[in-house]
């Protein structure tokens, strides 16, 4: 797996930027779309949902850039959750996570983060409505089987945590006329 410190994602993260930069000027890219890192937790996997959540993301018009499935490493799951490490159930999140296979996905297109974080749901279950991820596919907060970037921020940070620049396709969806104007 690979990883990297915080000056090598400042690095990537520029490197994304002037890239999206430069494909936005041949019409690549929407000029005000953005990208958010969803992660198909170990319990999400299990129960089959992969398929679902794919398709929730594909129905609302937001494309995929990148996508793998993995084991994560220790490492990798204490770096993304570092922002949580002073919490009394972070041993137990890194330990969840750490024991099974994780989808890990970068989503595209108009205000991704926020509406992708309204798709998924409160971060418990009990609080979701119906029609979120949570809502229809979760019972407990221990198990609530996706996590969504919470800010643009967080999204670039995670993504240049779990991806290479290079594992970020960058192309045009011929769908793209008939989801924006």
């Amino acid at each position: 797996m690979f990883h990297t410190n915080s000056r090598q994602r400042l690095l990537l993260r520029t490197y994304s930027q002037e890239k999206r930069k430069v494909l936005d000027i041949f019409g690549i890219m929407a000029s005000n779309t953005e990208r958010t890192f969803i992660a198909i937790k170990p319990d999400g996997v299990q129960r089959g949902l992969v398929g679902e959540i794919i398709k929730r993301f594909e129905q609302k018009g937001f494309h995929l850039v990148a996508m793998k499935m993995i084991h994560a490493s220790e490492e990798l799951l204490k770096e993304h959750y570092i922002d949580l490490k002073d919490r009394p159930f972070y041993l137990g999140l890194v330990k969840y996570m750490n024991s099974g296979p994780v989808v890990a996905m970068v989503w595209e297109g108009l205000n991704v983060v926020k509406t992708g974080r309204v798709m998924l749901g409160e971060t418990n279950p009990a609080d979701s409505k119906p029609g979120t991820i949570r809502g229809d596919f979760c019972i407990q907060v221990g198990r609530n089987i996706i996590h969504g970037s919470d800010s643009v921020k967080s999204a670039q940070n995670e993504i240049s945590l779990w991806f290479q620049p290079e594992e970020l396709v960058d192309y045009k969806s011929c769908a793209q006329e008939w989801i924006y104007e």
